[in-house]
């Protein structure tokens, strides 16, 4: 995957949700995709998404027909156009065919999102070598003012209240 800075979709990605009763499976996976994997500093546009497919070898793919999979307005895109998704997020193709391994995946790539915030990564490097006793102590500390803050089990930072 190359690097790039999100650009111009932010806006098209705001005027349509794929939690819709029309978005299915296919339109939450490749959402969860461009919400947990993505640059520094917002998510990767649809237009960089489909240049960086088509220059590393992978099938036509536009910008429009990306923006339409993950609002749920198409759900049947070719087998190549998901290998170039998978391939392009560094998922492995069967994310989208498969739920149990989708929820796995999906688990991973929560962990890596919130180790993206600098407090949270501050907190798991500092804990370090603390023994079993310590950090299930600390666990418990955590999820008793995550309780106390209105978050949900588990969550990541930006959960809803």
């Amino acid at each position: 995957m190359a690097d790039a800075r999100p650009d111009g979709d932010e806006a098209a990605v705001a005027a349509t949700s794929p939690d819709a009763p029309d978005a299915g499976p296919l339109a939450k996976k490749v959402d969860h995709l461009f919400r947990t994997v993505r640059p520094a500093k917002g998510e990767y546009s649809f237009e960089h998404v489909a240049t960086t497919i088509k220059a590393t070898g992978g099938p036509t793919i536009s910008a429009a027909y990306l923006w339409m999979l993950r609002n749920g307005k198409r759900d049947n895109p070719t087998m190549r156009h998901l290998e170039a998704l998978a391939s392009f997020f560094g998922v492995p193709p069967g994310y989208f065919f498969d739920d149990a391994l989708a929820a796995k995946v999906d688990e991973q790539l929560d962990l890596l999102a919130s180790l993206r915030d600098v407090d949270v990564r501050r907190v798991a490097l500092r804990a370090s070598g603390l023994s079993t006793e310590s950090l299930a102590t600390i666990a418990e500390m955590i999820e008793r003012v995550r309780q106390l803050e209105g978050l949900s089990e588990g969550g990541r930072q930006g959960d809803a209240r």
